[in-house]
């Protein structure tokens, strides 16, 4: 038994080695350069600096900007991709003709990268040759194209668009699975009650899928947080960082700053963001199961 658990444990060593290496250390490197000078170009100065990359991105407008916009970001994707995806996965959880096809063409864009969904969103919004520009004009909502991406007041307006059409494949699926796993035998029952189609949607359907829709919303939330793939297909940030995301904004703060350390405290801010609003999720989640109970 002794020599079976030592061969267990010599087999994860190298696992172990790399999720170290790969994994730990730069987060607990990270955490150290958020507390210093560490810039690309002056690896010779590297020294501790307390707060202060704390309070240099407090103090920068284009901080607060990108904080903001991640806050919006955030939710009103979340909400929208919730509800047209709830919507659609209860549109193909009913039998018809050709079900699997449309299931195959909703679900396409998941299989897609946010970039690349990012680029082809560009095109169909460009001013001159767009087909949303070309669309609203023929329909008469439009007397003049928009520079949807270059004009500050849409730029975060379209990008959301977009990432709202990316992610209601995810919750469509993630829901309709749950769907699939609910016994016929209660909708039969509550038919037999005389219960109608909203009944049966707010005591079956509803009650069944709440863990899924718990678990489909807290991952979502944390990737469309941390994910900037589509404003860097879209407008890399543009125009004048209008449509940065803290995470856009921390990569901008590496790639064209150099500066290591204040991309690191970004970087800090994020994830006590992100475990702040996990907490808050999990009990108020927690309490409404209480509460059901």
């Amino acid at each position: 038994m002794k020599s079976l658990n030592r061969f267990i444990l010599l087999s994860l060593l190298p696992t172990l080695f790399l999720v170290l290496v790969f994994t730990y250390y730069p987060f607990l490197k990270g955490i150290v350069m958020a507390f210093q000078e560490y810039k690309l170009f002056n690896l010779k100065n590297i020294h501790y600096v307390g707060l202060d990359n704390f309070k240099d991105a407090f103090k920068d407008p284009k901080f607060l900007t990108a904080f903001s916009n991640t806050a919006y970001w955030v939710f009103v994707s979340l909400i929208l991709q919730f509800l047209f995806g709830l919507i659609l996965a209860l549109l193909l959880n009913k039998p018809f003709k050709g079900r699997g096809i449309y299931q195959g063409l909703a679900f396409y864009s998941w299989a897609l990268s946010g970039f690349i969904i990012g680029m082809i969103w560009k095109w169909l919004y460009n001013s001159q040759i767009g087909v949303i520009n070309d669309l609203l004009l023929k329909l008469g909502i439009i007397n003049e194209r928009i520079g949807f991406l270059s004009d500050p007041k849409w730029a975060m307006k379209a990008i959301i668009i977009t990432n709202v059409w990316y992610g209601i494949a995810f919750f469509a699926i993630m829901i309709l699975a749950a769907l699939q796993s609910i016994p016929a035998e209660l909708y039969d029952a509550s038919s037999i009650d005389g219960a109608n189609g909203f009944r049966r949607l707010v005591n079956i359907t509803l009650p069944f899928i709440m863990p899924t829709i718990i678990t489909t919303t807290l991952l979502r939330a944390i990737w469309i947080f941390n994910d900037p793939t589509i404003i860097y297909g879209m407008t890399n940030g543009g125009p004048a960082g209008s449509t940065h995301i803290l995470s856009s904004f921390m990569l901008d703060k590496i790639i064209y700053g150099r500066d290591y350390g204040a991309a690191s405290a970004v970087g800090v801010i994020m994830i006590v963001v992100l475990l702040l609003y996990t907490l808050f999720f999990l009990a108020v989640t927690r309490s409404e199961k209480v509460g059901d109970f």
